[in-house]
C-alpha cells in the first residue's frame, strides 16, 4: 500500500495558506509602524505598559543588583582596611620622626648650651656623654664614654650646662668614673655670690647638698647662689653649684643650711670635662729631724 500522494484530510486544510497569513501579519506590522511613526498613537500605551512593567523589571534586575552592590560593599571594604592600615603605618612612622626630630632638638639645644659653657669657662674642655649608673646602688657615681686616651684625668670637675654635676674619680683607658655632688663622699670647696662667704658644700645622698661647719650667725639666706671658689686648685673658680634652699640658726652652734644643685645632676646626659686652670703647687715638704 503506498503513501504517495496522500493527501490530508479536508478538516486540516481551513483557512489562507500559511504564505499568506505571513504576507498578512507582516503587512498589519508595517502598516501599525507607519501609523505609529506618523500619529504617535501608541506612546499612551507604551508609558502606561512601562509603568505597569516597572515593578517586574526591578523584581527581576534585583538579583543582578545585589550581587554587584554586595561585590562594590566587599570590594570597597577591602579597599578601606587596606587604606586605614597604610595610614596608620603611614601615622606611626611620622610619630617616630617627630620623637627623633624633637629628641635631636633637644640634644642640640643641650649641646649648644655646653659649648657656651665651655667658652664661658675659658680652659680646655672634654665633651662626654653619661653611658650608665655606676654598678654600686649605694653611691650616686656614672660612667663617662671618654678616658685616658681623649685626656680625662681624676679630679677634674665635670659640668653640664647649668653647672657642676661632680668630679672624675677613677679614670680607665675608654671610660671613666664621676662621682655626683649629691653623693655622700662628695665635697666642693664654694662661695656666695652675693658676699663672698666660702664653704664646703658636701652630699647627702638624698639629691641636695649641705654647707657644714657654717656658724649660725654666718650672712647667708634662702636663695643665694653658690658657685665654686677654686681653694682647692681643682675646680676652676665661678663655677655654678647649688642655690641656697633653707638656712636653719636654732639647731646649735652651726647653722644647718640645705641647698640644691642648679646642675641636672641626676637627669644630665651630655657633659664637659673641665680642665685645670693651671695645676696647684705641690704640698710643702715636712721638716726633717736633725
Amino acid at each position: 500500500m503506498s503513501f504517495s500522494g496522500h493527501q490530508p484530510p479536508p478538516i486540516f486544510r481551513r483557512g489562507p495558506a500559511p504564505l499568506v497569513r505571513l504576507l498578512l501579519f507582516v503587512a498589519v506590522c508595517l502598516a501599525l509602524l507607519v501609523a505609529d511613526l506618523r500619529f504617535r498613537y501608541l506612546e499612551v500605551m507604551r508609558n502606561a505598559l512601562s509603568v505597569i512593567t516597572y515593578p517586574l523589571q526591578m523584581a527581576a534586575a534585583t538579583p543582578a543588583d545585589v550581587v554587584r552592590n554586595a561585590a562594590h560593599y566587599f570590594g570597597t571594604l577591602i579597599d578601606v582596611q587596606h587604606e586605614n592600615a597604610e595610614l596608620r603605618r603611614h601615622q606611626l612612622g611620622a610619630g617616630e620622626r617627630l620623637l627623633r626630630f624633637e629628641q635631636l632638638e633637644q640634644e642640640n639645644t643641650r649641646l649648644r648650651e655646653l659649648l657656651q659653657m665651655s667658652q664661658r669657662v675659658g680652659v680646655k674642655s672634654i665633651a662626654a656623654e653619661i653611658l650608665y649608673n655606676a654598678p654600686d646602688p649605694f653611691a650616686r657615681k656614672v660612667i663617662l664614654d671618654r678616658g685616658t686616651q681623649q685626656g680625662v684625668e681624676a679630679g677634674l670637675a665635670v659640668v653640664d650646662a647649668q653647672g657642676v654635676i661632680g668630679q672624675v674619680s677613677r679614670v680607665h683607658p675608654i671610660q671613666s668614673e664621676v662621682t655626683l655632688l649629691t653623693d655622700r663622699g662628695q665635697a666642693i670647696p664654694v662661695s656666695v655670690v652675693r658676699n663672698g662667704v666660702r664653704g664646703v658644700l658636701y652630699g647627702n645622698g638624698r639629691g641636695t647638698l649641705e654647707m657644714r661647719h657654717a656658724l649660725a650667725d654666718v650672712d647667708l639666706q634662702p636663695g643665694d647662689r653658690l658657685v665654686t671658689s677654686g681653694l682647692d686648685g681643682v675646680f676652676v673658680p665661678g663655677l655654678p653649684v647649688a642655690t641656697v634652699l633653707r638656712v636653719d640658726r636654732d639647731a646649735d652652734a652651726f647653722a644647718r643650711i640645705e641647698c640644691a644643685p642648679l646642675a641636672a645632676v641626676e637627669r644630665s646626659v651630655h657633659v664637659l670635662v673641665i680642665g685645670r686652670a693651671a695645676y696647684p703647687p705641690p704640698p710643702p715638704e715636712t721638716g726633717k729631724e736633725r
